[in-house]
């Protein structure tokens, strides 16, 4: 099996937005679903990595956002329906924390030791206020939304996301008024998608420990911090860990998910993207990364 890559019209774009040299914009697919489209920067492997991350989730059972390949004007990207179709509305977790913590700064920064798992657990512990995402099957280790947010975390581990930063969550308000738990979404940094091919064959055949794939994987940061004011945030195993301990059922259940997925499962799912996506040697890398990490999470059980 190999993914689809979707053909964007040229002239699909309705709402263009222009980040640097990365346009991301708006447009109704050929079913009338609003459709955003992201193109990679250039250069870097985010689209791929992108689509590799959104079927790790599907294969853990996770909510989350759904990547299709795509191409616009020759331009490699994916593409995503919209999470707050309608009259719902997303709110991300800076916003979310600003209406609850007195003295929460709202702003838009990445990196902002504001953001503590605490407090993110706080939020999303509360049923009476924020539910599971919609249309989820809610298993019963699952008893909240913050227990659903541990399995973020877990993906973010398993894959080597660095970017769970306070404006990559979030919450969905319903037309009815009703907050639920947004489906995981934006996995773009990861898997070593920015290190050059050099780079990668390099880690994956050196003998010097410090240089190795096995370092690499462990040096993952989340965008999420242990204490307000911690000078940098929580590695990503961290985070997950520190999740599992204040959600041990929760915890669990994820821990579960990775230790019955067959390692063989990352190899299907790294090799059904197509080589005109991907070079060999960061389908490799990719792969190796994975495999590390799912013996990392499971040395936690």
């Amino acid at each position: 099996m190999t993914y689809p890559t979707i053909v964007v019209p040229d002239n699909a774009s309705t709402q263009l937005e222009q980040l640097g040299t990365k346009p991301k914009f708006w447009f109704e697919d050929r079913e009338g679903t609003e459709t955003l489209f992201k193109e990679g920067y250039p250069g870097s492997g985010e689209h791929w990595a992108e689509k590799i991350a959104c079927e790790v989730a599907r294969q853990l059972g996770l909510p989350h956002a759904e990547y299709e390949l795509a191409t616009w004007r020759g331009r490699p990207g994916v593409v995503s329906p919209n999470l707050a179709a309608g009259k719902a509305r997303l709110i991300l977790g800076n916003e979310v924390l600003a209406k609850v913590f007195s003295g929460y700064q709202a702003s838009e920064r990445r990196r902002d030791s504001q953001h503590t798992l605490s407090r993110v657990a706080a939020v999303l512990s509360n049923t009476a206020s924020v539910a599971t995402p919609a249309g989820w099957d809610r298993p019963p280790d699952i008893a909240d939304a913050f227990g659903v947010f541990a399995g973020y975390l877990l993906l973010d581990a398993l894959i080597g996301n660095q970017d769970r930063h306070q404006l990559n969550w979030g919450l969905i308000r319903s037309s009815e008024g009703r907050l639920m738990l947004a489906p995981t979404f934006d996995h773009a940094s990861s898997l070593g998608r920015n290190e050059s091919d050099k780079v990668r064959r390099e880690r994956i055949m050196t003998r010097d420990k410090g240089r190795s794939l096995e370092t690499y994987a462990q040096r993952a940061r989340s965008g999420l911090y242990r204490n307000q004011g911690s000078p940098r945030p929580m590695l990503t195993l961290e985070a997950f860990a520190d999740a599992h301990k204040l959600s041990p059922t929760a915890g669990g259940y994820w821990l579960h998910r990775v230790a019955v997925l067959p390692p063989d499962s990352f190899e299907a799912i790294t090799q059904a993207v197509p080589d005109t996506m991907i070079a060999d040697a960061a389908r490799d890398f990719a792969l190796r990364l994975m495999l590390i990490n799912r013996e990392r999470l499971l040395a936690l059980m």
